[in-house]
């Protein structure tokens, strides 16, 4: 009986000791409406300032400094995440965090939309999309952060709470319309206005746990690039090279798709463009049962496969194969960057959950949209002349890429068998341990 009693002493404490590690879950389901509107809010936001930047700067005289403003949110994913993704796991809450981010990102999207608006310097303009970039670029790791704590299962239930922040950027471009902002500043003040929206709602979400604060923290900690540890183990670094490598071809698809869609006689080509987030929406919420059937090395290979197929389709310059297209455009996305995000919550330790994410949108957001824009830039103007654009060159190089993306995955990455493995259970293991 004594033995038996110690036994059940040990295994008491050894329950207790994992559950201070482990961060908040899920305990009702009424909670799946938080995270809903979380991501809802997020998604809303964005597009109120991404999707009519471009028309906004033109109708403001602004076209000159249109590349340098979109290339601020790959600058800013360069710095950014990883500072914000390391004060989330090691000095605050992550929903402290994101309220603070909210808010920055708002006040920075008002002044930017005020100094269209007044016509100040084109540096002075482009200083401020600067500064909101650095505000903005965090949020995306450190929401999702919020969600895959929140989750009792997040490789079963991520997929469609995400696919929440798809139909919250649908709806954003809706009501910018809506209000005939597409060309206007109005857009920007629209967006300050749901940023400040989502700030206000963190205040309803619970703060989730936080490691106790090492101290004699270096700068290079300070700065998450500690981080850069994840890319030791080999899955982990296939992981997220292939994912920044298939950023660079997507790069092409908002900049370059609407053009050749113009030119086949299509008009509102933005309502045309959300064919893409259907089927995204669609496959969000089929990834649960994939990741329960199939191994994730073959989830990853079907979208690259997709992404393969979609450049084939927009390479033949047809009406209904560019859109065909298009159509396949959310498939690829979800099964490749969404499933990444799903492993590293699978594989990585919890008290690395954020840097983990961070990292993500670095390699994403930072090298794969900063070579993607320079190099399909560069690429269009190789295939367009005076007599038009080589549309089946431009898109079937393209294509081209990702084959040689999908080959390098393919060979390179191993896995530990079917399904997910979670790796949650203990903060003291090796954070490249997977």
């Amino acid at each position: 009986m004594a033995g038996s009693e110690t036994a059940r002493q040990l295994t008491s404490r050894a329950c207790a000791s994992t559950k201070t590690k482990r961060v908040l879950r899920t305990i009702r389901k009424a909670e799946y409406a938080e995270l809903i509107a979380l991501f809802f809010l997020q998604g809303a936001a964005m597009s109120m300032w991404l999707v009519p930047l471009s028309t906004v700067l033109d109708a403001h005289g602004l076209h000159a400094i249109k590349p340098l403003a979109f290339a601020t949110t790959a600058v800013a994913a360069f710095v950014s995440p990883l500072i914000f993704g390391a004060m989330a796991d090691r000095q605050a809450s992550p929903v402290i965090v994101m309220r603070g981010l909210s808010l920055a990102t708002a006040a920075g999207m008002a002044l930017a939309s005020t100094a269209i608006k007044l016509g100040w310097s084109p540096w002075l303009v482009l200083l401020l999309i600067q500064l909101h970039a650095l505000c903005s670029s965090p949020t995306f790791s450190i929401a999702s952060t919020i969600v895959f704590a929140r989750l009792a299962d997040g490789q079963k239930e991520f997929g469609p709470i995400r696919a929440m922040m798809t139909l919250g950027w649908m709806a954003g471009c809706w009501v910018v319309s809506a209000l005939g902002a597409d060309t206007s500043p109005l857009a920007g003040y629209s967006g300050a206005v749901m940023w400040s929206l989502a700030a206000a709602f963190t205040f309803f979400l619970p703060e989730l746990e936080t490691p106790v604060l090492a101290a004699h923290l270096s700068w290079h900690e300070r700065l998450g690039l500690d981080a850069l540890t994840l890319l030791k183990n080999p899955d982990h670094r296939v992981v997220f090279i292939t994912s920044a490598l298939f950023w660079i071809p997507l790069a092409a698809f908002y900049p370059y798709a609407p053009p050749q869609l113009r030119q086949l006689g299509f008009q509102h080509t933005s309502a045309w463009m959300t064919l893409g987030q259907v089927t995204e929406v669609i496959a969000m919420f089929s990834l649960g049962g994939l990741l329960l059937k199939w191994r994730l090395k073959w989830i990853f290979a079907c979208g690259l496969g997709f992404g393969v197929l979609r450049f084939a389709l927009n390479a033949v310059n047809g009406k209904a194969w560019v859109l065909a297209g298009v159509l396949l455009h959310g498939c690829s996305y979800t099964l490749v960057t969404i499933t990444a995000q799903i492993y590293l919550d699978q594989r990585v330790d919890v008290t690395w959950r954020a840097r983990a994410q961070a990292l993500l949108t670095l390699m994403n957001s930072g090298f794969g949209n900063l070579l993607g824009y320079l190099g399909t830039g560069w690429w269009f103007s190789g295939c367009t002349d005076p007599s038009g654009t080589n549309w089946s060159l431009f898109w079937g190089g393209l294509a081209a890429v990702v084959v040689l993306v999908m080959a390098y995955f393919l060979m390179a990455y191993h896995g530990v068998g079917s399904g997910f493995l979670r790796s949650k259970e203990s903060s003291d293991r090796d954070p490249a341990a997977g």
